[in-house]
């Protein structure tokens, strides 16, 4: 039931006291919700959770729907990838239940005299609309995958080092069914036990190759720079979390024969592979980001053998996938390459590991390996929240389009925290924190850790 022009003003009005203390909503909703519901701590990831950049995430997208309730057009985008996110992950239409007692439960603590009657049903009416929203829309997602549902065991066929601390895992069904295709750049979830907090842990990561029927590959970078955060009040396990808890313990303890759990891949970051458009594409990725940009590679050289590609790549070290890279552009004179390097070693050679010994930076590719002066080509991004970010800034410069940007944001992040609460703030109507396509799960580990 839509809400009344007076019920969205009763909303309206909490949501500048209600952005104010949005770190206090967060602790409070989250603390007494996994206190009653430990088993939803399955869901959770430990990281996202204790660096806070989760529960921020989900109060400024709530905020961000109640503020834009009548106009949400702008909003469908980051739907779209809480959606794909909470398929993979096995979210089902009864956890709405549970989140929304406790979240609207917070807002009373913190509105106090303020949240009257009226203004809780308002803010239920509210919250009910979205939660059905995205109900819906995970219920066709389910619907599209079919007899896969919840959780399938894979086992490792084979394992390869790519690079230094980067490895490929070739996983086949235990079942020995047929896998179901899925657009290039897409992911899955992957979850393992954790036995010091004694709950599951989920990631995504890519799938670093193009659809095969019997296999998924999956690419996972080790976390070195692993360190103790320090855990906010409202994570009451005494575990001490750390960047790489899953992705080190994958590559540490995963081998060849042992069983890794996956979901059915998700994610609205990737090329549509069922269009016939012969536009060309650059491929700009950051360190282990590569990983989705290698699938949508493959995949276009075996189904668009005629489509230009430019692949720009940037790694402080060792370069995933270079000898790939380098293998394809010797038998396609019209692909282009750029491969940036910061720190080189003795036995690196310019044009044949590296390109430019640098950091990223658009400036130093010509012009034409940008491919430009067409109007339709079409540019994928994949590394960290902030490469993608002035990667972005700078296309733009260039006078490329948002529609033609497409931003790989797998983790719950703080840009997108930061873009919604100045919003909420301004009262101004909302968009997306990337351009041209709606948020995704995961990293960016392209994986997640």
């Amino acid at each position: 039931m839509a809400l009344t022009a007076q019920q969205v003003k009763l909303v309206r009005d909490t949501i500048p006291a209600l952005t104010e203390h949005g770190e206090l909503i967060a602790s409070t909703f989250y603390g007494n919700m996994l206190r009653a519901h430990p088993e939803l701590n399955d869901y959770f990831n430990t990281v996202n959770m204790a660096n806070g950049r989760q529960p921020r995430a989900l109060i400024a997208i709530i905020l961000s729907f109640a503020n834009n309730i009548t106009h949400i057009t702008e909003l469908i985008p980051k739907m779209e990838r809480m959606c794909q996110k909470h398929c993979s992950l096995g979210i089902l239409p009864e956890h709405y239940d549970i989140v929304g007692k406790y979240l609207i439960a917070a807002f009373g603590e913190i509105l106090g005299p303020a949240m009257t009657p009226a203004v809780q049903i308002a803010w239920n009416k509210a919250y009910w609309v979205l939660a059905k929203m995205l109900i819906g829309r995970e219920a066709q997602l389910y619907h599209d995958w079919q007899h896969w549902q919840g959780w399938r065991r894979f086992r490792v066929q084979q394992k390869v080092e790519e690079s230094d601390d980067v490895f490929s895992y070739y996983l086949v069904p235990e079942d020995g069914k047929l896998l179901p295709s899925f657009m290039p750049g897409q992911y899955v979830s992957v979850r393992v036990m954790v036995p010091e907090i004694g709950y599951w842990q989920n990631r995504q990561y890519s799938l670093s190759e193009q659809p095969k029927q019997d296999f998924y590959r999956i690419t996972i970078k080790r976390d070195r720079g692993a360190q103790t955060v320090r855990q906010p009040s409202y994570l009451w396990s005494s575990y001490g979390t750390h960047p790489g808890v899953v992705s080190n313990m994958i590559i540490d303890q995963k081998n060849v024969g042992d069983i890794l759990e996956l979901t059915h891949p998700a994610g609205e970051f990737f090329l549509d592979t069922f269009s016939t458009a012969n536009a060309p594409l650059v491929l700009l990725s950051a360190g282990v980001g590569v990983t989705p940009m290698v699938s949508i590679l493959n995949a276009v050289i075996d189904k668009q053998p005629s489509r230009p590609i430019s692949w720009i790549q940037g790694s402080r070290d060792s370069v995933p996938f270079y000898l790939h890279v380098r293998k394809i552009a010797r038998d396609r004179p019209s692909m282009k390459v750029n491969i940036f390097k910061t720190q080189l070693a003795d036995s690196d050679l310019a044009g044949i590991t590296y390109d430019h010994d640098a950091k990223i930076d658009l400036a130093k590719v010509h012009r034409e390996d940008l491919w430009l002066d067409n109007s339709t080509t079409e540019y994928f991004v994949c590394g960290p929240e902030q490469f993608m970010m002035e990667m972005a800034k700078r296309l733009r410069e260039f006078g490329v389009g948002s529609d033609r940007i497409k931003l790989e944001l797998f983790s719950t992040g703080d840009t997108e925290f930061q873009v919604d609460a100045l919003s909420i703030a301004s009262g101004r109507s909302l968009g997306a924190p990337r351009s041209g396509v709606a948020s995704g799960a995961a990293s960016t580990n392209s994986g997640g850790d």
